[in-house]
């Protein structure tokens, strides 16, 4: 069964259902996140047209629908030289990106997408449509906040804004035979929070792309220890956020979080025949969470990395990680736990057990209540 909601009480309907047939849920909200599930033995709820983009300048804070987009965030919010904590594409939707952590261009500067969010409003699996805030069911509030897409089908989110008229960025393209040397200075560069810059190899070259939260020459400042001699070309300019969507990004394939960037086993896969390589440097804002900040596993782990490529010279890039993992980014649901700290996952789990015990919502990233038994 396909409910196609446009209000909360389409919702709470959908559930209601659900419920009386002892059917699951599954929620499809704007596509990016995959394929919509299979509706032969599921109630799936589209919230794709649960539209609407309220910004108040004032406040600098924006509410949004269930199937609102970053683009249209963006848009709203950029006459007012204002932004949202929007990922790399301006085409995802807001909530599953949120709900997962959301790590973006300015991430360094203000946190995750998660840390912004004020207010939401959330049917559960009873059926019943809450408002939910810091002070408002708390326990549910800080799970949605990282937890994904667990508790319940988020009808509404109310979150942050920030000051960012105009942004430095872009991509500036090396020699790929100063890999080595470009990734050991950005390994060792302490950069500002100001900047988010991304070391990007192919099998042609090694990139800088990246953001800059301010003006073009502090920017230039903050990039000089990374600039390793003229580019090949050099795309970075100062820009409006809403331009934000033509910087680009990487698919996370073989997303690993890491202790250190491991420059050799880089540069012999890109040699060896990975299509692409990408280091993110974490840190900044996103290591400093507040004291009610949501269960964004691992935030003081200093990089990750992504591969793509055959398995043979992945396997050395991806070797001796963390073990921990980003929810946006994880693609094996039996590793959901690794998203997490322990502590954490065992609290998100009591919070499922208290408003889903019946695991209504099973979304393919999966948190079982504290009463299932499950693998350690």
């Amino acid at each position: 069964m396909i409910a196609d909601a446009t209000t909360s009480a389409d919702v709470r309907n959908a559930v209601s259902t659900a419920r009386e047939h002892g059917l699951p849920v599954a929620v499809y909200a704007t596509g990016h996140g995959g394929p919509m599930p299979a509706a032969d033995d599921a109630v799936v709820i589209t919230t794709a047209g649960m539209t609407g983009v309220f910004v108040d300048p004032g406040r600098r804070v924006a509410r949004v629908g269930a199937g609102v987009r970053w683009g249209e965030v963006i848009a709203a919010a950029a006459p007012f030289g204002l932004a949202p904590l929007s990922g790399t594409s301006p085409d995802v939707g807001v909530v599953g990106y949120t709900l997962g952590g959301g790590m973006g261009w300015l991430s360094r500067r203000y946190g995750f997408a998660a840390d912004s969010v004020l207010r939401a409003e959330i049917v559960t699996a009873d059926g019943e449509p809450r408002t939910i805030s810091a002070d408002r069911e708390p326990d549910l509030f800080w799970a949605i906040r990282g937890g994904g897409a667990n508790f319940g089908v988020v009808t509404a989110l109310e979150f942050r804004l920030y000051p960012a008229g105009t942004v430095y960025a872009g991509t500036a393209t090396f020699p790929l035979h100063l890999a080595a040397d470009v990734l050991a200075a950005y390994r060792d560069t302490d950069i500002p929070d100001e900047l988010t810059a991304n070391v990007v190899l192919t099998r042609e070259s090694v990139a800088i792309r990246g953001m800059y939260a301010g003006p073009a020459e502090d920017a230039r400042r903050a990039l000089a220890p990374l600039w390793l001699g003229e580019p090949v070309a050099d795309g970075w300019r100062a820009m409006s956020y809403t331009e934000s969507g033509t910087v680009g990004g990487t698919a996370p394939h073989n997303f690993t979080l890491r202790h250190d960037v491991p420059v050799a086993a880089i540069v012999d896969a890109v040699h060896g025949g990975a299509n692409t390589v990408e280091v993110r440097r974490w840190g900044g804002a996103m290591a400093r969470p507040g004291a009610d900040a949501g269960p964004i596993g691992h935030r003081d782990v200093p990089f990750s990395v992504v591969v793509d490529g055959p398995a043979e010279v992945v396997a050395p890039v991806v070797a001796n990680g963390t073990g921990g993992s980003f929810l946006n980014w994880l693609h094996d649901p039996a590793r959901t736990h690794t998203a997490y700290t322990a502590a954490d996952y065992a609290r998100l789990r009591e919070v499922k057990a208290a408003y889903d015990p019946d695991r209504v919502f099973t979304p393919v990233k999966s948190i079982p209540p504290v009463t299932c038994t499950v693998a350690a």
